[in-house]
């Protein structure tokens, strides 16, 4: 089948005709960011692009973002898979059908978009479909019709549950047996530290984002990284916030807005905070300063 190169500023995408329009079949290059035209010159016409094809940015380290046109129909199987660096994909159409494992070991992905939302409710619409298929093994969840839906929030919450509630040991042995574990997470106090933060991954970021999450739920998730912060018997939410997201202040001040911030367990957080985060240092400085000093005030007046 004849494929075709068509140029842009950084790299080529080549496509072969498939029915009433193209299909990509590859991408080549390296561009940060690549924006999928909706139509492509096909001998004397016009042709709308319907399919990103199997594996077309398979492997494509320097992609970051990608832009994908309202005419695409369907994405095949591993389509980014193993895009290293990839963090956000938007879609302009809501009528995709997707294959298997677009998104496999996509491990900077926060974003997949889709029309139809505004504000604030899109971009956490993206990061939970993000979370859906990078962190939940969800696939179900990629349905671009649904997603962000009543129905679409009941099943990502009903899948993060069943995380939530499933034993921290849960695989450790099937991973043993299967000889697929490497020197650091065969150890099962790492197994199990390493499954606390997963949780943690999802609970933040479904309460960063929470329309609509019932109070129960919301609760509950709370309570789970309450129970992890700084100072209690493992410390898994502060080690997530501070290793993971010091770069991200939505997360740091959700840290602080949850409670897991304290009078007792500030002056530590402030000290492991690390050095290439100053600005969250300075952001725990001053909610210390704004709502544990006057606490103390109070304290003293009382003696």
């Amino acid at each position: 089948m004849q494929e075709i190169e068509y140029q842009l500023s950084q790299g080529s995408l080549f496509y072969v005709r498939r029915g009433r329009g193209v299909e990509i079949t590859r991408y080549q290059g390296l561009a940060g960011r690549v924006e999928v035209p909706g139509e492509l010159p096909w001998e004397e016409e016009m042709l709308p692009v319907t399919d990103i094809g199997k594996k077309a940015f398979l492997s494509k380290k320097y992609l970051r973002s990608i832009v994908i046109p309202k005419s695409v129909e369907s994405v095949g199987d591993w389509a980014f898979a193993y895009c290293d660096a990839l963090r956000e994909v938007s879609f302009a159409g809501r009528k995709v059908l997707f294959g298997k494992a677009v998104f496999m070991e996509c491990p900077s992905l926060r974003c997949v978009g889709f029309p139809g939302d505004s504000g604030e409710d899109a971009e956490g619409i993206g990061a939970l479909m993000a979370a859906a298929v990078t962190q939940m093994d969800a696939s179900y969840l990629l349905d671009a019709g649904e997603a962000g839906s009543r129905e679409w929030l009941g099943k990502w919450d009903a899948r993060t549950l069943a995380i939530l509630r499933a034993p921290d040991d849960e695989g450790y042995a099937k991973q043993i047996l299967c000889g697929e574990e490497d020197y650091e997470s065969a150890d099962l106090e790492t197994y199990l530290a390493n499954s606390r933060k997963k949780k943690v991954r999802l609970l933040l970021l479904r309460l960063l984002w929470p329309m609509g999450l019932s109070r129960e739920i919301a609760q509950e998730l709370k309570k789970y990284l309450l129970e992890r912060t700084k100072g209690q018997a493992t410390e898994e939410t502060w080690q997530v916030v501070r290793d993971e997201l010091g770069d991200r202040r939505e997360f740091y001040e959700l840290f602080a807005k949850l409670g897991c911030l304290t009078k007792e367990n500030a002056p530590a957080v402030i000290a492991e905070t690390r050095e290439e985060c100053p600005e969250m240092r300075a952001f725990f400085l001053k909610y210390q300063a704004e709502h544990f000093a006057a606490a103390d005030f109070f304290e003293e007046m009382e003696l």
